[in-house]
């Protein structure tokens, strides 16, 4: 049994996979950090020194009374909130993650497509009727001319 785990892991699609996580994982956080850091802030100040991470809607009020400035200070009195703000950086980090993952695929296929050759071609022209027929055959099924 332990035989056949160590082939299992060892097949390469395994170790692809498992880096494949890894790296997604790396990547995860540093689109986490673009979003929180570099693109939501001017965004937020566009639309009036808005920081979504701190737009929320308190549902029921903690052991301090309200107000609450930010999700933490409403944490931190026991409130239970819902946080509309980090829902919306959340959205955004799936969508960049997505349009970034969608283009490498993208740019993989293509490089797979430019490396492998064209098809030979099983098929070519009768000469006399202009039908298509099968290259290895000696006689056109359509206009039973040879073709030879």
């Amino acid at each position: 049994m332990l035989k056949e785990f160590k082939e299992f892991a060892m097949k390469g699609n395994v170790i692809d996979m498992a880096v494949g996580i890894i790296i997604g994982a790396a990547f995860s956080a540093v689109v986490a950090s673009l979003v929180a850091d570099v693109l939501m802030p001017p965004i937020g100040l566009v639309l009036g020194n808005v920081d979504f991470s701190n737009i929320f809607v308190v549902i029921r009020n903690g052991t301090v009374p309200p107000p609450y400035h930010t999700v933490a200070a409403a944490k931190a009195a026991g409130a239970v909130t819902i946080n509309i703000g980090v829902f919306i950086n959340t959205v955004i980090n799936l969508i960049i993650v997505a349009l970034a993952l969608f283009i490498l695929v993208k740019s993989i296929n293509r490089l797979k497509r430019a490396s492998v050759p064209a098809p030979a071609a099983v098929t070519k022209e009768c000469p006399f009727c202009c039908s298509t027929v099968n290259k290895k055959a000696t006689r056109c099924p359509y206009c039973t001319s040879d073709l030879k």
